[in-house]
């Protein structure tokens, strides 16, 4: 016995032709659409990596300035602290000559200071001679274990400001004028290293980030 035949109404026939096409188009995209899509996507991401990229230059930028100001702060916080404890203590160098208890140059300055602390009590003096000086660019400061240095009495020396080009030392006197060196010769007995101590001292540094820092520091008598 044969099975009946279904007919499909005449406007399902119709239909069913064109909702194939209609399902065959809206597949996906075109190579063209995706194409266009890429360009645009290459484009957002390269103007969001310009501006992290700015962003973090920007802050290495700004943690490179702190830690500059911060390692300046504290060279001139320590040399504040010393020139607040100078002790009227001259002291002989390696060869036995007397120096007084502070002198220094146009680009140096060498003075003894007391408050050396001593928490491991060791046999030595509380005094200490310290010593701030220009070496291949940086600003060192050096100190030694005795006052009365012998001839293997090497100084210990500690970097603490870089990038530095010049250093300028000035040094007031009590009658007001300033020296480019100190003791001026004649307040200076060689013989006994005896020297008057100066009034204050100005400190000019010239910094490659920063150009020229003047600093005044009062010496404590």
């Amino acid at each position: 016995m044969n099975a009946p035949r279904i007919k499909l109404p005449a406007a399902s026939r119709a239909q069913t032709p064109a909702a194939a096409v209609s399902f065959c188009t809206n597949r996906g995209f075109t190579l063209l659409e995706l194409l266009v899509a890429i360009a645009v996507f290459a484009v957002v991401a390269m103007l969001a990596y310009g501006g992290l990229a700015t962003v973090l230059d920007a802050r290495e930028d700004t943690a490179a300035g702190a830690e500059r100001l911060r390692t300046l702060q504290q060279t001139m916080l320590m040399l504040q602290r010393d020139l607040d404890q100078v002790a009227a203590r001259g002291i002989r160098d390696e060869y036995g000559d007397g120096k007084p208890a502070l002198h220094g140059g146009p680009d140096w300055i060498e003075f003894t200071r007391g408050g050396w602390s001593n928490p491991a009590e060791q046999p030595r003096s509380a005094l200490q001679r310290v010593a701030y000086a220009l070496r291949e660019r940086r600003l060192i400061r050096a100190h030694w274990q005795v006052l009365d240095r012998a001839q293997d009495s090497a100084p210990f020396e500690a970097p603490l400001l870089p990038q530095v080009r010049a250093l300028r030392l000035r040094f007031l006197s009590d009658g007001g004028e300033w020296q480019e060196s100190w003791p001026p010769l004649a307040q200076n007995d060689l013989s006994t290293g005896e020297a008057p101590l100066p009034q204050a001292l100005e400190l000019t540094l010239e910094l490659e980030q920063w150009g020229t820092l003047t600093r005044l520091f009062r010496v404590r008598q």
